[in-house]
């Protein structure tokens, strides 16, 4: 079944003046001459491309070889690129932009701004968008997710409580503002993780692993540097944060268990400005 708002990959089937009929068993679909690939063999009968399919302005099925950067389902930050009176018009990387009714719009829209949408079929058939995320998306977890999971995060908005998150494009979720380890903004894709139940259901995020993990994952970095640089850091636990943080991006605190680490393990060995890899 051709599903519309989603990429499927159909067989050429017939030419027409204005284009090429694509089939998926009994349906077919026009794709437009203007969006045929360049190159006769390419588009023959038998051939096979891949397309995305939506609505046209008469609300006709068409297929596109342009590509969205989201399709049904998904979400994605779009840019608001015009306004009429039914709601806001987002740039989905189409010809035809994607509206965003005004009832479904979480604040009101304006044109040059970009928003976290959820695109969808409403009640007509048609392609939309919203930013009412909370209407498409689960904020409970219901066993979706275990705790310290890791997960990508669209960072969708902001609030006096921290930062709404998409978690892996199906659920909602709440950075706390004293979980913020480096700068973020709307529209950022990142990894996180799953963080502890809460007792309404809904999901806590944290952006940080847990200590032995940092201690694990550093350790193997500080060897890797060691053995790509002649054996020697010329960093030791007395280095100054900035200096630490130049080279491994991390805090003094953790630079500090990392080598202990290591140093117990017999690995490394202290001289009074560097560290030393022990063959």
């Amino acid at each position: 079944m051709i599903e519309i708002g989603k990429n499927h990959t159909l067989e050429i089937t017939k030419h027409v003046d204005f284009g090429v009929y694509l089939q998926s068993g009994d349906e077919e679909i026009l794709l437009p001459e203007r969006y045929l690939p360049e190159g006769e063999e390419k588009w023959a009968v038998g051939e096979h491309l891949d397309v995305f399919v939506y609505l046209d302005s008469e609300d006709r099925p068409i297929a596109t070889t342009e590509t969205p950067f989201a399709e049904v389902g998904e979400c994605a930050y779009l840019n608001v690129v015009g306004q009429s009176q039914f709601g806001s018009f987002v740039d989905w990387g189409l010809s035809k932009d994607l509206l965003v009714p005004f009832k479904e719009q979480r604040v009101p829209m304006e044109i040059g701004k970009s928003y976290v949408v959820y695109i969808f079929i409403d009640k007509t058939g048609r392609i939309a968008a919203s930013s009412r995320l909370s209407r498409y998306l689960e904020e409970c977890n219901d066993d979706a997710f275990e705790v310290r999971q890791e997960v990508d995060l669209l960072i969708a908005s902001r609030s006096d409580l921290g930062y709404k998150a998409v978690i892996d494009g199906s659920h909602l979720g709440l950075i706390h503002l004293n979980e913020i380890v480096r700068p973020m903004k709307v529209g950022d894709w990142i990894k996180g993780y799953i963080g502890e139940p809460r007792e309404d259901g809904k999901i806590n995020i944290t952006l940080q692993k847990l200590a032995y993990e940092v201690r694990e994952e550093l350790a193997d970095t500080i060897l890797d540097f060691l053995n790509e640089n002649g054996g020697r850091l010329n960093l030791t636990d007395k280095s100054s944060p900035a200096e630490i943080n130049a080279v491994f991006h991390v805090s003094k605190s953790n630079f500090k268990k990392a080598l202990g680490k290591l140093f117990k393990e017999e690995k490394i060995i202290f001289h009074e400005k560097s560290v030393r890899l022990l063959k």
